[in-house]
């Protein structure tokens, strides 16, 4: 906790930073969770397409990807309301609990269903994981800390995605790819008992008479198990269109609650911003997720091998963020965005033609280096815009409407295209048609890109439904 000479002036005030005293072991705690947590997701897209053919799962392939999304969501409603009612600690230690269950089910998994299962509770226990850790930063460090904490926190996202591919892809073939969940459940129970002293006497601070947020909680819900039934559509041929068209629509429904008003029509301004994050997440992730896939399954590469188009992305993605933060508002935010989205949008379409007319995998990996590029440039300006365009009353739902619209936006995608592909890649137009779609998305997005200029109001784009209030959450972002 932090005490009085920590921000008082003068000769004794106690040394700054956050690798220091009692901010030590909380330091490494929490961004080893990050860590681990962003970890696991980069490391279950590279070992996928093996853990798709040892389990014989080509069915659930993009479930194992939109349900933990779909989950997370409801993980960062619920940390988020609990931690206002009780204090972040009861959050944390269960939602790690979830995510340790998730990662031990995992690597155990002799199904593919068992497996899938198992990637919905480490959504959750992720997604409740990331709300519980802001807050108790907000309460652990003091304000002059702040920026250094989550600077620290975007690093522990970096990081795994420079080395997180060649290190699953390198288990995977060392060992299997059962342990590269299992291998992570330790680092996760010591990571934890690192933060665990920081913790003490955080839930009497956070106990209030705060409602439950139920509406809120039910719309998530509702969401989630929409994108669930609609990735499940394909084992009902009879019925299946129909009841995707079904789903979809609630999906969109559910959803609307969770995010500014007139974000689904695309309105100028924040809801435009919310769209379009939305929108140039889902092309690009639908499209990443294939990539080691097609790779392993077109190319014969090996899972690390593969590994190494997600960690060109990543690169690029870094790179390019620190490049628009170097530029600042000498590129205006808008500007930025459509730039950003229109490289996505040519390097989903490069890997389209590619795969199409069957070229040279160096095409694919130099595609995918742009449309990282284009995510590092947009991402952070998209953010930025954002946080521009609210009031301090309307802070907490609009970032918390932009973590929903990540999630949801790729979950809608991920499903969507997992059907696809389910009911084509036997006649060998899998890939096409996904590549497809999601060049489709992304066209949507540099479509959508000159509306995020803000009308001039700001903060006048109110909450779509009831019980809409939210715990800040910033996901770290490269």
């Amino acid at each position: 906790m932090a005490s009085e000479t920590d921000t008082a002036p003068g000769p004794t005030r106690a040394p700054s930073g956050i690798l220091v005293g009692e901010y030590l072991w909380i330091t490494i705690g929490a961004c080893a969770l990050v860590f681990l947590g962003a970890f696991e997701s980069l490391a279950v897209t590279t070992v996928m397409p093996v853990v798709s053919a040892d389990l014989g799962g080509e069915r659930l392939y993009a479930l194992a990807f939109a349900g933990p999304l779909a989950t997370g969501v409801i993980g960062m409603v619920v940390a988020g309301n609990w931690s206002d009612r009780r204090g972040p600690s009861a959050p944390l230690y269960t939602s790690v609990a979830a995510f340790v269950v998730g990662l031990l089910v995992a690597g155990f998994a002799s199904t593919m269903e068992i497996f899938v299962v198992a990637r919905f509770a480490q959504g959750l226990g992720s997604g409740a994981m990331t709300v519980a850790l802001y807050v108790v930063v907000a309460r652990v460090y003091p304000k002059d800390r702040l920026p250094a904490i989550f600077a620290a926190f975007a690093a522990a996202w970096v990081v795994p995605s420079l080395i997180g591919p060649t290190v699953a892809g390198f288990v995977t073939e060392l060992l299997s790819w059962h342990w590269v969940f299992l291998g992570v459940v330790v680092l996760v129970v010591f990571a934890l008992l690192m933060v665990v002293p920081a913790l003490k006497g955080l839930s009497r601070e956070g106990d209030s008479a705060a409602p439950w947020a139920l509406g809120r909680l039910g719309w998530a819900v509702l969401a989630a198990i929409a994108v669930l039934v609609l990735n499940l559509t394909g084992d009902v041929p009879a019925v299946g269109p129909a009841l995707a068209a079904v789903a979809i629509v609630i999906a969109l429904i559910a959803v609307r609650p969770l995010v500014p008003k007139g974000a689904l029509l695309v309105r100028r301004g924040l809801p435009a911003v919310i769209f379009v994050r939305a929108v140039v997440a889902a092309a690009f992730f639908a499209t990443q997720i294939y990539l080691p896939y097609l790779l392993v399954d077109e190319y014969a590469f090996t899972p690390t091998l593969a590994g190494l188009v997600l960690t060109g992305a990543a690169l690029a993605w870094s790179t390019a963020s620190m490049v628009q933060g170097k530029l600042g508002m000498r590129l205006a935010s808008e500007r930025a965005v459509l730039i950003g989205t229109a490289l996505v949008l040519s390097g989903v379409a490069v890997v389209l033609v590619a795969t199409t007319l069957v070229l040279s995998p160096v095409v694919i990996f130099a595609a995918w280096v742009f449309a990282g590029a284009g995510m590092g440039l947009a991402s952070p300006r998209l953010s930025t815009l954002i946080l521009s365009m609210s009031t301090p009353e309307d802070q907490g739902f609009n970032s918390s409407a932009m973590t929903v619209a990540d999630s949801f936006g790729t979950a809608l995608a991920l499903a969507v295209t997992g059907v696809l592909f389910a009911a084509l890649s036997a006649g060998g137009y899998g890939f096409i048609v996904v590549f497809g779609l999601a060049a489709l998305l992304a066209l949507v997005a540099v479509v959508a890109a000159p509306r995020v200029q803000n009308s001039g109001r700001t903060g006048d784009f109110r909450r779509s439904g009831p019980d809409s209030g939210a715990a800040v959450v910033n996901s770290p972002e490269l």
